[in-house]
């Protein structure tokens, strides 16, 4: 390929994570991008996409493809309409260059991905990725008002609209965003905004693991209260241990409002927890510095190409309340893996860090798998070598609507160009 303008590098298999390309091209331009992504589908070339590389464990059972499309290049803000509090973003641009525009205007995108000065706003739509205030803001779905998409033979369409009250047509929108880049190659994201709290403050509720029902009895209180808190995350001991020297099961209650709101709620949490409990309650600067070190906390692919250990990432979902049931069970789950979970008490999604020896690993990945599934859940793997995504699958086992995503692969995507085998059931 020859294509001037466009940056090429040759690069070696030789890595863990598999999802790569033997030929690196780094656009800069949409219509580059076009070309690229047309190319590739006359000739039968297959092609994975990225942009910050962050999540190269997540799914695929693919080792190699022809070429990696990096958008690490095509980044920058397009449009920012500041009354109408909304951004039109290009897929490569990291989610904390995003934050650091918008907060010239007192705005913010409410989303909290894991490694924002890493993830690009391109991988958080294309795997529909949040954070622990998904409780009040939503996962990255909720967010998105348009795309621009680059489709398998190059054509360049617009879904959705950049204004908020927009009513016409189907929400075509929702089919890209989760769907891993199997389906088209997101370019540009127009999402609404919100102004940046006024005030913000962390309660961290913490007990000994023989009261842990009482954490579960308090999360119930507070969804039943008038309060209204950003986050509602359960940390089993270990992550609490590691978070604040306490292993102890935690409670981290978020509030984001004006000043004097956010105070009466955190008097309501000093009068309403556990009896015997501790409680910590830090604000502003510290709370948000609080926040900075726990998404940073979670191994990725950049980071985690040359570990010794075996590092993976289970991402569980479940009944909001199951996800109490799901972080005591784990506690049977071999000694020899280390375990640092965190969920939501009020939307019921889970993050599971385990680490160990391969084989202790991925026994126990069986394990919380069968847990969550017990409980009508799903475990999938947001971070996986490629080794044991081989043995396990990413994504567990096909569902009954599986044909549903097959069939539109198949009609979007007939010759597999792009991301093929990266997502459920290996389309």
């Amino acid at each position: 390929m020859n294509m001037k303008g466009i940056s090429e590098q040759d690069v070696s298999f030789e890595d863990k994570f598999g999802n790569k390309g033997a030929k690196i091209l780094k656009p800069t331009t949409e219509a580059e991008i076009s070309e690229i992504i047309s190319e590739a589908d006359e000739e039968n070339i297959n092609v994975t996409i990225e942009s910050g590389g962050t999540k190269r464990g997540y799914g695929g059972v693919k080792t190699a493809y022809d070429w990696t499309l990096s958008l690490s290049d095509y980044k920058g803000v397009v449009e920012h309409n500041v009354g109408d509090m909304t951004v039109t973003v290009r897929a490569g641009t990291t989610i904390a260059d995003l934050q650091d525009f918008l907060r010239q205007h007192n705005q913010m995108v409410s989303i909290d991905p894991d490694w924002p000065d890493q993830a690009t706003i391109g991988g958080v739509i294309s795997s529909n990725e949040s954070g622990c205030k998904r409780l009040k803001y939503g996962s990255a779905r909720d967010l998105v008002i348009g795309l621009r998409v680059v489709y398998p033979n190059g054509e360049i369409i617009r879904t959705g609209a950049k204004v908020v009250k927009n009513v016409a047509g189907y929400d075509m929108n929702k089919l890209f965003i989760g769907a891993m880049g199997t389906l088209g190659v997101i370019t540009e994201i127009t999402m609404k905004l919100r102004p940046i709290p006024k005030y913000e403050s962390l309660v961290q509720v913490s007990v000994p693991k023989e009261k842990s029902d009482e954490l579960k009895t308090l999360a119930v209180s507070i969804q039943d209260s008038v309060i209204e808190p950003v986050s509602l995350e359960l940390v089993n001991p270990s992550l609490s241990k590691k978070l604040m020297g306490r292993e102890e099961y935690m409670l981290l209650i978020a509030f984001e409002d004006v000043e004097k709101s956010v105070h009466f709620q955190e008097e309501w949490m000093e009068n309403h927890r556990p009896q015997g409990s501790f409680i910590e309650v830090i604000r502003q600067d510290k709370a948000r510095e609080f926040w900075r070190t726990f998404s940073a906390l979670a191994p990725n692919s950049l980071q985690d190409e040359q570990s010794a250990s075996t590092q993976v990432i289970l991402k569980i979902g479940s009944k909001n309340m199951d996800v109490f049931k799901i972080m005591k069970d784990s506690e049977s789950i071999s000694s020899s893996v280390s375990i640092e979970a965190h969920g939501g008490m009020g939307h019921g999604i889970s993050q599971y860090t385990l680490t160990g020896e391969e084989a202790e690993v991925l026994k126990a990945i069986r394990e919380l798998r069968n847990v969550a599934e017990s409980k009508k859940g799903y475990a999938i793997g947001k971070h996986l070598p490629y080794k044991l995504r081989k043995e396990v699958g990413a994504w567990g086992e096909k569902t009954p609507s599986f044909f549903l995503f097959q069939g539109i692969k198949q009609k979007v995507d007939p010759r597999n160009t792009l991301n093929h085998q990266r997502f459920i059931g290996g389309i």
